[in-house]
């Protein structure tokens, strides 16, 4: 089978970004499969330009795996008009080179951004492809709630986007169960659920972090690291605050809270942190997928946070699972489904968020026993093994792609 991928923020191991795809690709290339990717020349994460150039990469562990870069117009931080810009030439530059793809039997489209979503099915209508259409993110309900889309007409427009792909996927499949009854309730025939997950065999609890911490002076600290997009829907300013109550209190003193990662608020969330008088927090750029195991290893509890906005209550963020991967706790400052998760798993302490008091205190807690944070890391490992392995999740969607009959 050959599957043409159409995704704009598509990140390789060696790249900074989320990762859930190329994995996926991996697992369909070992069955044999070929993957055609047409993604962004321009880093979703970063901002960062490739090659001007369509570009054929053939990975070195498969060569079933072809990744083509579509221009793709650069401002991508600058506004929300300027992002807008970004998928819509995307949208246009991805169509032109995936006409030239021969012998596609199914087109994988993903959202966000949805703007894609109508290149891959007119791709996939055209060539007389079967349509699976992926959804990572409520477009545009998130960016509404959020504030970052306003313009009525945009707003029309974009949920008669989705509500028009929704009902013509062939096969339309969810990464968190929160979004399950929002597609349904849309249009959407028959849903699946693979979920987000993570490689185990890409961490190593065992390991202490040693290079990480020395590297950037971190010996003696208690290290708490996010890891991710710093961007409007991720509330660093709480998590910057958060970190000024725990400098200000001599038991957490010693607690460094670290942002490793790139997005449009990282220079505003640095000069936050210089206004606040903060000596306890560090900044560090991204790192590529095949690099991050050493990052966390480098941590002794991990955040993840998201503003409290009721949308987010549906979400599975990537980054949680990494964490649990890597055997580190988690402070939680995101409420409903991940919540459910991090409970079962016994494997973090949940902070209210949008609060820096309840967040500052859930540190505190994982600070002062760090042996039950040690526990509590592990046990996450645990779980995520046995109900979120990258390698299990990536089997599942190749059964879907293999079940959709040939047109």
């Amino acid at each position: 089978m050959h599957i043409l991928l159409i995704h704009q923020a598509f990140a390789a191991l060696d790249e900074p970004g989320g990762t859930r795809h190329h994995e996926f690709a991996r697992t369909l290339a070992a069955r044999g499969h070929r993957v055609t990717v047409i993604a962004s020349r321009v880093s979703y994460l970063t901002g960062g330009k490739s090659s001007p150039f369509t570009i054929h990469h053939s990975p070195q562990e498969n060569e079933n795996i072809t990744i083509l870069r579509a221009y793709t117009y650069s401002a991508l931080h600058k506004s929300f008009v300027h992002r807008v810009f970004a998928f819509v030439s995307f949208m246009v530059s991805s169509f032109f080179i995936g006409l030239g793809v021969q012998n596609v039997d199914v087109v994988w489209g993903t959202s966000p951004p949805i703007f894609q979503g109508f290149t891959a099915w007119l791709l996939a209508r055209l060539k007389g492809a079967r349509f699976l259409f992926e959804v990572r993110d409520l477009w545009p309900k998130f960016a509404i709630a959020v504030g970052v889309l306003k313009s009525p007409l945009l707003i029309r427009m974009s949920h008669w986007l989705e509500r028009f792909l929704y009902r013509r996927a062939d096969r339309l499949v969810v990464n968190s169960p929160g979004f399950i009854s929002h597609v349904t309730e849309r249009g959407a025939r028959t849903v699946d659920l693979v979920p987000n997950g993570a490689d185990p065999d890409m961490f190593d609890p065992s390991d202490d972090g040693a290079s990480f911490r020395t590297r950037h002076r971190l010996t003696d600290r208690f290290v708490v690291l996010y890891a991710g997009a710093h961007g409007l829907s991720n509330d660093l300013g709480v998590a910057l605050e958060a970190a000024k109550m725990l400098q200000e209190v001599t038991v957490t003193s010693k607690v460094t809270v670290t942002f490793l990662g790139d997005g449009k608020e990282k220079a505003n969330l640095e000069k936050q942190a210089e206004r606040l008088g903060l000596t306890n927090v560090l900044f560090l750029p991204p790192v590529p997928k095949n690099e991050m195991a050493a990052a966390l290893a480098g941590a002794d509890a991990c955040l993840a946070i998201l503003k409290p906005l009721e949308e987010y209550k549906t979400t599975y963020p990537n980054k949680v699972f990494d964490y649990m991967a890597a055997g580190r706790p988690v402070a939680l400052a995101i409420d409903g489904v991940i919540r459910e998760v991090v409970e079962a798993a016994d494997c973090g302490i949940f902070a209210q968020p949008g609060d820096p008091s309840a967040l500052a205190e859930a540190i505190r807690i994982l600070a002062a026993d760090k042996e039950k944070s040690r526990r509590m890391g592990l046990a996450g490992r645990e779980y995520l093994e046995e109900h979120f392995s990258r390698a299990v999740l990536g089997e599942k969607l190749a059964l879907l792609f293999e079940s959709m009959p040939k047109r």
